[in-house]
């Protein structure tokens, strides 16, 4: 059952059989002739990492939605400390390491085969005809049905525990290098050289970071859910999709990830912020470690009127920073007004 894939296709004949029907493996095709689907598993994320940092690129650069942007551009070069050269740099580096290192995995790995499907279906079925009874089984479970659970179902439950795992480990990796100074100051302080973060900047780390966190990580995931080249193709290109938005800037009314997921680029936002550094960490998909460490940004419910999970908007939290602005400015001109009062 765990080797569920995108393709399998269904036999009601064997289905219905009596026999247990013999396995006949034969190597898997390819989604795109010329290109075995391991190495495109490797491809599809770095590919997408660029097509969608360009998307959130173009609107900066054309000023096409200023209004769901949540710094201005003029920001974003005054606070960050990193070049956006530099970033590039640093980006390409990353997507080399990631790469020869999933390549070296794909070819440890060597092809995948296919043939077992009709085999794991008739299991399932005979296996439900035991806790059910035929009856019930020939009622509800269709041969389509169970063909949809096994070709679909699987998957994408191996696929979301997958991503509970990725969040869990780097939201654990990501608390270490927070909470000891060495850590902080060795590795991830260059990702915080980007205050105001953008779409392509999502992978800027130090080298050893993102390979702990991103390609160790995911490579780790995978390997526990057993997940199939083609589902990894999924995982690896949501992961990269996901973090990208999560640094893109933006709070775009009809983007996917951002209703579908809590933790989003305003959520992550706050890390990226001076006052924000100690909460937040929780990346790339859901929150849910951050309630049970309470490290959640305390102001999420009460100042950013953040309820249920829903979506901070992009007119709540511009306000709340333009009200923090004004207040840290009043705490400036107090202090000032205070020493030139001892002077």
């Amino acid at each position: 059952m765990s080797n569920a894939t995108f393709n399998s296709t269904i036999n009601n004949d064997i289905l219905w059989s009596a026999t247990e029907p013999i396995v006949k493996l034969s190597q898997r095709g390819t989604l795109i002739d010329g290109i075995p689907d391991g190495v495109l598993a490797l491809i599809a994320p770095v590919v997408a990492y660029w097509a969608f940092s360009l998307f959130f690129f173009t609107l900066d650069q054309f000023k096409l939605a200023e209004g769901h942007k949540i710094h201005p551009s003029e920001e974003m070069l005054r606070r960050n400390k990193a070049g956006q050269w530099e970033v590039f740099r640093e980006v390409i580096l990353q997507h080399i390491i990631q790469t020869v290192v999933g390549y070296a995995a794909y070819k440890i790995d060597g092809p995948e085969y296919t043939g077992f499907e009709q085999h794991d279906m008739w299991a399932i079925k005979n296996w439900l005809y035991t806790i059910m009874g035929p009856h019930l089984v020939t009622e509800y479970f269709t041969d389509d049905i169970i063909h949809f659970i096994y070709t679909y179902v699987f998957s994408t439950v191996k696929i979301f525990v997958a991503f509970l795992f990725i969040d869990t480990w780097q939201f654990v990796l990501h608390y270490i290098m927070h909470y000891f100074p060495f850590m902080y100051k060795k590795f991830h302080s260059r990702h915080h050289q980007l205050y105001v973060p953008y779409a392509f900047g999502a992978l800027f780390n130090h080298p050893f970071e993102g390979f702990l966190l991103d390609t160790l990580g995911t490579g780790i995931a995978m390997l526990l859910t057993q997940l199939t080249q083609r589902e990894q193709i999924v995982l690896y290109t949501l992961a990269t999709m996901k973090t990208v938005d999560d640094h893109c800037g933006f709070v775009l009314p009809l983007d996917p990830f951002q209703w579908v997921f809590p933790n989003n680029s305003v959520y992550h936002d706050i890390h990226h912020q001076e006052w924000g550094l100690k909460f937040n960490y929780a990346q790339p998909f859901f929150t849910f470690w951050d309630g049970l460490f309470g490290t959640r940004f305390p102001g999420m419910e009460t100042e950013l009127k953040q309820k249920n999970g829903r979506r901070v908007s992009i007119k709540q939290y511009k306000l709340f920073l333009q009200n923090r602005g004004k207040e840290n400015a009043a705490k400036l001109a107090k202090l000032k007004e205070n020493l030139a009062k001892e002077l």
